[in-house]
């Protein structure tokens, strides 16, 4: 009864007695370990070229980073040098003015005029543009209101202008002062 109970695949006495079968191609332990060793010198090598790898890049990044650094300083530095330049023909002009012994007022007048026009030339390269905002409606992004005055026209309306405003690629760098029509009614 107990032979039933027993396991079919489990060892017999019999099994225990009969021969093991060859194990495949046993490697001698000296040359296993020969082997492990050339394994772990070749993954060593290749390791310490990925690290060396790893570091030329940092370097790279960090010169890169460095020149990055170096040119936004040297661009902020000579970032006024165009119009710097620009500039120095005005200067040169009012010098000039100044140093006329026998000017008329006319003379000085029509030479004033043409500095102006350079001037004017200047600010159109650098995109620098007027703001005259006569009859416009009143915008407190561009426009400073220095005070607010009766008048037929419409409420809240450039009536005149006291200093005209500048805007740098259409941003204000000075506001134009103002002065508004005052509601009727106030």
């Amino acid at each position: 009864m107990q032979d039933q109970k027993r396991d079919p695949n489990a060892p017999t006495p019999e099994d225990a007695a009969a021969p093991m079968p060859e194990a495949a191609e046993e490697v001698p332990p000296s040359s296993a370990t020969a082997n492990l060793e050339e394994a772990l010198r070749q993954a060593e090598a290749k390791a310490q070229e990925h690290h060396e790898a790893w570091l030329r890049a940092a370097a790279e990044a960090e010169n890169v980073r460095k020149r990055a650094q170096e040119d936004v300083a040297r661009a902020h530095k000579f970032a006024l040098e165009k119009f710097a330049t620009e500039l120095l023909a005005v200067k040169d002009s009012l010098e000039a003015a100044l140093a006329t012994e026998n000017a008329t007022v006319e003379n000085l007048k029509s030479g004033v005029e043409l500095t102006l026009k350079q001037l004017a030339t200047v600010f159109e390269r650098q995109q620098i543009r007027e703001i005259d905002p006569a009859g416009q409606k009143f915008d407190p992004h561009r426009h400073e209101a220095i005070s607010m005055l009766p008048s037929e026209k419409e409420p809240n309306t450039v009536i005149n202008v006291l200093q005209k405003g500048y805007t740098l690629n259409d941003r204000v760098i000075r506001p134009a002062l103002v002065t508004v029509a005052k509601p009727k009614d106030a």
